[in-house]
């Protein structure tokens, strides 16, 4: 890789993109970072996990279009998967990197998929945590069962009578998130509360908003054959990292990717919800590392 520590902005696709080099001086094979969301950034995972990661490893961060601290374009529809893969054609050239590793949470899980499936040349190792299959129906149902879980009984009672109504699963999902509060979704995305509240601190100390565009993009013009449908096709070697208690897209997503991909192997974190990196940050490192050295 050709580029020096630091950040930058750079245009790519008519889109100016946040980038950023850390652990250079490793010289090792690039680890790209891909958030979640969709619609996310990684300002926490910046100022949390990655540090430990670039201290052995060379780590390049960078935020989706319209995510974070990258701009927006445009039109509010230009959000396809297709071209999310070709802005991650466009960085990738971009660092002047032969092959990358990946590491991708949630829906960055998902998409570090794609761009396996898309660039197989390209991309050497790939870890997911907590993936994601957004059209896929049984992740909305996943999610819905994570909120009747730990919901109050008056958020139970509400969310049962969305479920009676006579619409289509998607619309029903769509109910739920309007109405849930920010202490049961952190129930759902955590098993510590104290972790839960320094997430969310620094969510607010980032001034950074989830605008919901890609997401309603994305679901609204899924690619075809659909990434389940593909995922035989992958053969790359992939890490697939869940917490036990992982209620947002949990251990049902996780394995049935398991199951399809032809070269992976599956980690239950005993103590994590959807965030196991910053739950049980050390073993998360350290099964990280320990892979891409393999």
């Amino acid at each position: 890789m050709n580029r020096e520590n630091g950040e930058y902005q750079i245009e790519i696709n008519g889109i100016t993109h946040w980038i950023k080099v850390a652990g250079k001086e490793n010289d090792t094979i690039p680890l790209f970072i891909i958030h979640g969301g969709p619609g996310g950034n990684l300002y926490t995972f910046e100022r949390t996990v990655g540090p430990y990661l670039s201290q052995n490893r060379t780590v390049v961060y960078y935020e989706q279009r319209g995510c974070g601290r990258s701009g927006k374009p445009i039109d509010d529809n230009a959000y396809s998967m297709n071209e999310l893969i070709d802005d991650f054609r466009g960085i990738i050239h971009w660092t002047g990197s032969e092959t990358v590793d990946l590491l991708g949470y949630s829906f960055g899980g998902e998409l570090a998929l794609e761009f396996a499936s898309n660039f197989p040349d390209l991309i050497n190792k790939v870890i997911l945590s907590g993936p994601s299959l957004i059209n896929l129906k049984t992740q909305y149902m996943i999610q819905i069962a994570g909120f009747l879980s730990i919901a109050s009984i008056t958020l139970v009672n509400r969310i049962e009578e969305i479920l009676q109504e006579n619409t289509l699963i998607e619309h029903k999902y769509k109910q739920v998130w309007e109405i849930v509060d920010q202490e049961t979704i952190d129930r759902l995305l955590f098993v510590d509360p104290d972790i839960a509240t320094k997430y969310r601190q620094l969510v607010t100390e980032s001034n950074l908003h989830n605008t919901g565009l890609m997401l309603e993009a994305l679901q609204e013009n899924p690619i075809t054959p659909t990434l389940y449908e593909r995922l035989n096709h992958i053969h790359h070697k992939t890490l697939i990292i869940t917490g036990v208690y992982d209620r947002n897209t949990g251990i049902p997503i996780s394995n049935l990717i398991n199951r399809n991909l032809s070269n992976s192997e599956w980690i239950l974190f005993n103590n994590s919800a959807h965030f196991p990196e910053l739950e049980e940050t050390e073993k998360f490192v350290s099964s990280v590392l320990g892979f891409l050295k393999a």
